[in-house]
């Protein structure tokens, strides 16, 4: 049996490899010795339904946590920021189609005592549509005459579309445009009233509009200290520079030429809402104009329409009243040109 050596003193750098040697080697019991000096606190102990919530939480969380990493990783985040947002995700489309009456007024706000305008005086309608959303058809719009001769009840002399917002407001002029056009009660259904600062508002919501005046406009009304400087070809349009296209009256053409420019801006609107990132926006939209229209139209019915309204699958349909030349005799005014009794608008 050979004899035993002596151990040597080991050097205190041997001793700490030696130790970590041992450690990596340990038993489990060793291992768990070792770790008595952490101190670690004592758990309460769990009954049995405590112990399967704790392991149902566990669970839930280990899944949670592993399913955070598949889906919000920080590519997949940018991803989902770039999905396309669509009008239909909005809200349900109305089940019917919803005819809606639009008033632009010549003022810059609501309720102000002046329209700053030319004629000085109330508000007025500048601008008048009926807007038929139809979920199953095109989108109709049907630009009203605001310069078309009407008589109102008890007084022979004939008054101006437009300047029956003046007399009654939404309910006469709403009344009125009801017989003029043949529809059924209670349409139209609904109203919206956009002073001239609502518009503005809406066009540098969207980051301006894209049109192309078909002429050089200038104007300047000293009275109003109101001016119109507006070159002709494609340009980006601010919210004062549509205002002032929507306001132009070229002398030859008269309000006849402005409807053809209202009818550029309500294209350029609606295709300008139509893209994804401005449909995203549009429920902000909404509650940003909240005081500044008048409207009857609730903020859920406002998208449902919106919804319909924006599919681009379905182009706009123009229409518009057929008139006689202005009548010197009427001020200005215009007749309808269409026999007496007709339907100028029917109902899908």
């Amino acid at each position: 049996m050979p004899a035993r050596r002596d151990s040597k003193p080991s050097s205190p750098a041997s001793q700490r490899r030696r130790d970590r040697g041992q450690a990596r080697g340990a038993s489990p019991r060793t291992a768990a010795a070792n770790l008595r000096w952490l101190r670690l606190p004592r758990l309460p102990r769990l009954s049995a339904d405590n112990l399967a919530t704790a392991a149902l939480l566990a669970v839930g969380a280990l899944a949670g946590s592993l399913l955070v990493g598949q889906l919000w990783r920080e590519p997949d985040r940018a991803a989902r920021n770039q999905l396309e947002v669509t009008a239909a995700s909005l809200a349900e489309k109305p089940r019917r189609a919803i005819t809606v009456l639009v008033v632009g007024l010549d003022g810059d706000r609501l309720g102000d005592s002046t329209n700053h305008a030319a004629p000085a005086g109330p508000a007025a309608a500048d601008a008048l549509l009926l807007v038929r959303v139809n979920p199953k058809g095109p989108l109709q719009v049907l630009n009203l005459p605001v310069e078309l001769a009407v008589k109102m009840p008890g007084s022979g002399e004939p008054v101006g579309l437009g300047s029956l917002y003046q007399r009654g407001g939404v309910a006469l002029t709403a009344g009125v445009v009801r017989e003029l056009v043949g529809l059924e009660p209670p349409r139209p259904d609904r109203y919206l009233v956009l002073p001239r600062s609502a518009l503005r508002r809406i066009v540098d919501r969207v980051g301006g509009l894209e049109l192309s005046p078909p002429q050089v406009m200038r104007y300047q009304d000293k009275a109003q200290k109101y001016r119109i400087d507006l070159q002709s070809g494609l340009q980006r349009l601010n919210g004062n520079q549509v205002e002032q296209l929507v306001r132009f009256r070229d002398p030859g053409l008269g309000d006849s030429g402005r409807r053809i420019d209202h009818q550029l801006v309500e294209s350029s609107l609606r295709e300008r809402f139509s893209r994804p990132e401005q449909v995203a926006q549009l429920p902000d939209l909404l509650r940003d104009l909240q005081g500044q229209v008048d409207t009857n139209l609730t903020a859920r019915e406002s998208l449902s329409l919106l919804a319909a309204g924006l599919d681009d699958k379905r182009p706009i349909q123009f229409t518009r009243l057929p008139l006689k030349p202005a009548n010197k005799d009427f001020d200005g005014l215009r007749q309808l040109d269409a026999p007496a009794g007709k339907t100028l608008w029917k109902e899908p």
